[in-house]
């Protein structure tokens, strides 16, 4: 019997993409109903791993009294990883727990966490204000709601469904993750993107409970122990079942954490990495995490890639070979063996996208791009500490927010990646200087370097069609003009392959538009130029730039454009892959 490969096991395990469940609840639930409600929270926690075997869940829990301790109880005792953010930095934060019973419960569970960190001071708040309960602590708890909300894919919500104008309470985060609006901590002015569209961040699972306190019973149309999956869908806001568009976020991510998993090995062999060791001992750690996630992005967006193109490049050679079958049988000689073979190369092409459209090697291709991309701008903000403008916004947030619903699953994959930077952004120099050089570069280097030699590459694919068009075309005229003024005494043996020859070059030309068309290599052209004046001009802004705080403000704008520039590259592309009545007709 073959022993399991334990080294590969532990890599899969690694790539393993995380399914982040936050809590919020009341710290004054009712006793009598606490056995229930860990039952039900087991029940959830069970039932999400089995759905999603290739996801590795995680439990993210500030562990206050109450909700956050019971959950994160459950999460360690089926197995399930634990990431504690603390509000505030720990000493002040155990001032919460008055009993000594509530503080060692809270360092047993701090002790079994995988990870533990606190959220910096929020803006205006100073570590003397926060000595105290008042309107600085609130905002530190509003902080961590608003936080909790932005980084996970469900929030578990333990939950007397009444709304609260108490700032950071437990009615205020679900309706910031519904709406995107706490009063009292999101400026009034403040208006963003996801007040409007359907997208993928307002997952809640509400378990509705009682609490321990006057007129504590839940809201009059909710009765104790009810559960449901609680979105802003006005047409249908609670369902016993996942939402069909979350399920479908859900899916693509699972399906990104397989593909991570069954090439774990060779993305750890053969993957192009942001960092470098050196790198890594002058950045901050957490950084790391956004790197190993671009790098799975990556490897397996080069691996579609290859196989999209390959399946292009051999149905448009097929493509090629049905219509000289077609033109041999109709200008050289008709006979049967050339239908055969059109219509053997039509079934190979399509076969070759049969395959290709099962395993969605093209949608895959994009995606994992987008995300890539996506990512890449995540580390190097990251590394240079570049911050929203708002608190309540982050790196995610700027991305395919108005595109297809779907594409929330990038978005889902990146407000995980980036939990560690967001609670700590660096305000080390040396990360900033480390993004003007990796990610900017000059003209060989960085994407500067990079979109330089990618527009050029373009421009010489461009020049090619260009040039096949144009010999297509004098080979045309050439025999058009030969049968008008020398027809009659051009012989027939020598009239059918002029026409073959005619006919060839007009098909060649016409197959090769086609894959033009199909790889965008016009478009591209306009893009890949665009973004070099866009980094041109960010080196021109930055080299100019009068202290720290520009440079980042120019690299905020930059990240932002290249984010824009990636959304309008995948919606581009989504329609241009070639299907089997494409192949048909260039090939008739």
């Amino acid at each position: 019997m073959l022993k399991p490969d334990v080294s590969s096991t532990v890599m899969q395990s690694k790539h393993a993409l995380p399914l982040v469940i936050a809590v919020t609840g009341h710290r004054d639930l009712l006793a009598a109903e606490i056995p229930d409600i860990r039952a039900r929270v087991r029940e959830l926690l069970l039932w999400l791993a089995e759905q999603y075997p290739d996801r590795r869940l995680v439990v993210m829990s500030p562990l206050a009294e109450g909700a956050d301790r019971l959950v994160a109880d459950e999460a360690l005792a089926l197995g399930i990883d634990l990431v504690v953010p603390l509000p505030m930095p720990r000493k002040r934060y155990l001032q919460d727990f008055v009993t000594a019973e509530s503080r060692e419960q809270f360092e047993a569970l701090c002790g079994q966490a995988d990870a533990i960190f606190e959220l910096p001071l929020a803006r205006g708040v100073t570590m003397e204000q926060i000595s105290e309960p008042g309107p600085a602590r609130d905002r530190q708890y509003a902080q961590i709601g608003v936080f909790l909300c932005a980084h996970c894919h469900i929030l578990l919500a333990l939950w007397d469904g009444k709304s609260s104008s108490n700032l950071g309470g437990t009615g205020q985060v679900v309706r910031f993750h519904h709406d995107d609006i706490m009063p009292g901590y999101t400026p009034k002015t403040l208006a963003t993107q996801q007040m409007l569209v359907d997208d993928e961040s307002d997952l809640v699972y509400h378990i509705v409970c009682s609490r321990d306190r006057p007129d504590g019973e839940p809201h009059p149309d909710l009765r104790p122990m009810q559960w449901c999956w609680f979105t802003k869908d006005t047409a249908n806001p609670r369902s016993k079942e996942v939402p069909k568009q979350h399920r479908m976020i859900f899916l693509r991510g699972a399906e990104f954490s397989r593909d991570a998993r069954k090439f774990a090995d060779q993305i750890e062999t053969e993957k192009y990495s942001l960092l470098d060791d050196q790198d890594y001992e002058e950045l901050p750690k957490e950084i790391s995490e956004i790197n190993r996630l671009f790098c799975i992005a990556d490897w397996l967006a080069i691996h579609y890639q290859k196989k999209i193109l390959l399946t292009l490049r051999t149905s448009h050679l097929f493509a090629f070979l049905m219509g000289l079958m077609f033109i041999l049988y109709s200008d050289f000689e008709s006979q049967p063996y050339f239908m055969f073979a059109f219509l053997s190369f039509f079934l190979i092409a399509a076969a070759i996208h049969y395959f290709a459209k099962r395993d969605g090697w093209h949608r895959k291709y994009l995606d994992y791009r987008a995300l890539a991309e996506g990512l890449r701008v995540q580390f190097y903000w990251a590394a240079a500490g570049v911050t929203n403008e708002s608190e309540s916004k982050f790196t995610h947030d700027n991305f395919l927010q108005t595109q297809d619903p779907e594409l929330g699953w990038i978005r889902n994959v990146m407000r995980v990646a980036g939990i560690r930077c967001d609670a700590a952004p660096n305000t080390n120099p040396a990360g900033l200087d480390f993004a003007l050089q990796h990610w900017i570069g000059d003209r060989e280097n960085g994407q500067l370097g990079y979109y330089r030699k990618k527009a050029q590459e373009r421009v010489m694919k461009h020049r090619f069609t260009e040039r096949l068009g144009l010999a297509s075309l004098l080979t045309s005229v050439s025999v058009v003009v030969l049968f008008a003024f020398a027809g009659p005494v051009i012989p027939d043996n020598l009239s059918d392959p002029l026409m073959v020859v005619m006919g060839t070059m007009l098909l060649l030309f016409g197959v090769r538009k086609g894959y033009a068309y199909s790889t965008a290599e016009k478009e591209l052209i306009k893009q890949y130029e665009f973004m070099l004046r866009i980094f041109q001009n960010a080196r021109r802004r930055l080299d100019n730039a009068r202290d720290i705080a520009e440079q980042r403000q120019i690299l905020l704008a930059l990240g932002g454009s290249a984010l824009d520039e990636h959304a309008e590259w995948i919606l581009m592309h989504r329609d241009r892959s070639v299907d089997q009545g494409e192949i048909w007709r260039m090939g008739s």
